[in-house]
């Protein structure tokens, strides 16, 4: 008799994990007769049974993946999806990891991150703990995944050996052109780079690797020894890759041909445009050129078109703040405008207005420079300056089309805010963007290029300044108790939600630590902070005294316009954001100060 049992204490029961086959069949993807059948393949053959499923063709690989997470509780990952780190992928020999069909993905203090296509192989897992000195994370991943990293990383791969092979090519280009005349060898040259097949799998390769990694640009960046390849993701560039300078000329010319620009001219700036079929999704590349001290800098803007356009409330917008642009929205005249810096989503909120307001009954024309989503439905116009499109010509032309609802990509003038403002006037709904940091200096800005203050007041019925702010990633996230100064801080700016927010869960902060999925960056995505300043009667008479921007703020803050500010408070309360990711782009308070003196206009 044991000691527990001697003294009457009762032994909990040790909880038995699910067999594979249970959670299989559970599912319905497994019949108990395809079970039976797997098992006795088992016993003759040996293996894992998850192994004999998919031999047999009784489930696919991912749903036995799917399963075996289940069973085991160990995350699975997609391996394609991950940009490779060769200094963590080296710390095992590529034998050791063929041999065992692992692959080591990330390495985070004392601990590393590794892929197994066998997550019960303990013995691999030992050997690695033992071999590294670090103690081992296992991940699911498929085995043609696993297999695919290891040839890219060790050598093998497609990118490596098109790397080689196209450096071999540019150098035996380059020998051929010093034995030759000037302009002959420049043409044999460029001849030899276009028509190059690994340099257009290179190419192709780093626009392939830029959508895995969610890349919103790529930018290719000549270097006095080598070219840089960045991608921007979340609104942050980062590093992914170097390679050979005297593969520039060669990648440049494949993705200036691809985009329909002339490859003879590496003098001059020029933009392009493409679309094309990446890793399953359509996407659309603006490539853009710049001449620099070492060659030709190549800068390319991906837009996606499957699920680019949502809507107002889904880009980042509290309700309030929603209905009030709604509202707004639904006049049948007077301009809307969306304020703030490049790369604050102006383009992507006029669109998702413009997604909303879509009905075959409503005649909408946009004017952009450049078109940067194609929308079915809309009657949609690239500008040309050189042809004499500009945005005053285009939307003098627009008039006679007799639209509903005007979309202007850009006010960059008076002539353009002018007859944009005759549009308002006319009947017309009119949605643009413009360069101010709030949204109370649209209207002093109007001003100052020359409108006169009662066409500003008569014709815009509403201005949305907005910036964009990285979300804290939802794989990695975690609470943490903020200290005593920096919640007093964050409640003073948002006491409404500060305390719904303590109710719920306390003086709690959320943030992230950094994972696999967000590349340790701590952060996923981004949505918008934004104030809504819809103009009455009250800024509209302040508009016609020609008020400075601190006063026209102030009536729209009392008639309820939440300050940007305050808008990025709410969100860093309820764990969408974090306070250092607004710091990025509005004055927050530290906790030393008076929360309520933090103005946005002073960013």
């Amino acid at each position: 008799m044991t000691e527990a049992a001697a003294s009457g204490t009762q032994v909990a029961p040790v909880a038995r994990r699910r067999k594979l086959g249970e959670i299989l069949i559970d599912a319905g993807v497994l019949t108990q007769e395809d079970l039976d059948k797997a098992l006795a393949v088992q016993k003759e053959r040996g293996g894992r049974l998850g192994s004999v499923l998919v031999s047999l063709g009784l489930i696919d690989e991912d749903i036995m993946l799917t399963a075996l997470e289940t069973q085991l509780g160990i995350p699975r990952v997609e391996l394609a999806r991950y940009i490779i780190n060769p200094e963590v992928a080296r710390l095992l020999p590529e034998a050791f990891v063929r041999s065992h069909k692992v692959f080591p993905i990330e390495r985070v203090g004392d601990r590393i991150t590794l892929a197994m296509a066998d997550p019960l192989d303990v013995f691999a897992i030992d050997d690695v703990r033992i071999s590294t000195g670090l103690e081992v994370d296992p991940v699911i991943a498929s085995e043609a995944e696993i297999e695919a990293a290891i040839a890219e990383c060790y050598g093998s791969g497609p990118a490596v050996k098109l790397v080689k092979e196209v450096q071999a090519q540019v150098a035996g280009a380059a020998g051929k052109a010093q034995q030759a005349r000037a302009d002959e060898a420049r043409k044999a040259a460029d001849d030899a780079q276009v028509m190059s097949a690994p340099a257009v799998r290179l190419a192709n390769a780093i626009i392939s690797e830029a959508v895995k990694a969610r890349a919103s640009d790529i930018h290719i960046e000549p270097q006095e020894s080598q070219v840089r390849v960045r991608y921007r993701v979340d609104g942050v560039l980062r590093q992914v890759m170097t390679f050979p300078k005297e593969l520039g000329p060669a990648v440049a010319s494949r993705i200036k041909v691809t985009a329909g620009m002339d490859i003879a001219e590496r003098r001059v700036p020029q933009d392009g445009r493409v679309e094309i079929r990446a890793e399953g999704e359509e996407v659309d590349l603006r490539v853009s050129t710049l001449p620099t001290l070492y060659g030709e800098k190549v800068e390319i803007r991906i837009l996606r078109s499957k699920g680019a356009i949502t809507r107002i409330d889904e880009l980042g917008f509290l309700e309030a703040d929603a209905a009030r642009l709604r509202q707004v929205l639904a006049r049948p005249n007077g301009i809307v405008l969306v304020t703030g810096p490049t790369g604050s989503g102006k383009t992507m909120t006029l669109y998702a207005a413009l997604h909303e307001l879509n009905s075959p009954e409503k005649n909408i024309v946009t004017i952009e420079d450049p078109v940067e989503f194609r929308v079915s439905g809309l009657n949609q116009v690239q500008t040309n300056p050189r042809a004499g499109l500009t945005f005053s010509a285009g939307l003098r032309a627009i008039l006679r089309q007799d639209p509903d609802i005007v979309m202007v990509g850009e006010i960059r003038d008076r002539e353009t805010a002018e007859i944009a403002i005759r549009f308002a006037m006319t009947g017309h709904l009119v949605l643009s963007t413009f360069h101010t940091i709030d949204a109370a200096g649209a209207l002093v800005r109007l001003m100052e290029m020359g409108v006169e203050p009662y066409l500003v007041s008569s014709s815009v019925t509403a201005v949305v300044a907005q910036r964009l702010v990285r979300k804290v990633c939802p794989y990695c996230a975690e609470e943490y108790e903020a200290d005593p100064a920096t919640w007093a801080a964050w409640s003073a700016l948002a006491p409404d939600t500060a305390a719904r927010v303590e109710a719920e869960r306390g003086r709690v902060l959320r943030r992230g630590p950094g994972c696999r999925q967000c590349a340790n960056t701590g952060c996923y995505g981004r949505t918008a902070i934004a104030e809504v300043m819809v103009v009455d009667d009250r800024i509209r008479a302040l508009v016609m005294k020609s008020a400075p921007a601190d006063d026209i703020e102030d009536a729209a803050v009392r008639a309820g316009m939440t300050r940007l500010v305050v808008d990025g408070a709410r969100k860093v309360l309820l764990g969408i954001t974090t306070p250092q990711e607004l710091a990025k782009v509005c004055a927050v308070p530290d906790g030393k100060e008076d929360a309520r003196s933090c103005q946005y206009r002073n960013c």
